[in-house]
């Protein structure tokens, strides 16, 4: 779990499911009628989900001894 892109994946997670559950509350569906929007479980899995995706399609490149030192020397 140390590594930057599973940090950046985890975030993208919560806020993922952060922002169904808030789709759920403010936009929603009453006549539950709606598969996703109509039950709170759902929606915030679903949210989980795309923010997940969306987290993992930038990939963090971890820099190697040798860009780090030639970062340094310049």
């Amino acid at each position: 779990m140390s590594s930057r892109n599973t940090q950046k994946n985890i975030a993208g997670l919560i806020l993922g499911a952060l922002g169904g559950f808030l789709y759920y509350r403010l936009v929603g569906c009453n006549s539950g009628g709606c598969a996703i929007t109509s039950n709170p479980y759902i929606s915030i899995l679903w949210g989980a989900a795309m923010g997940y995706l969306l987290a993992d399609i930038f990939k963090i490149r971890e820099k190697t001894k040798a860009e780090d030192t030639a970062e340094k020397n310049s």
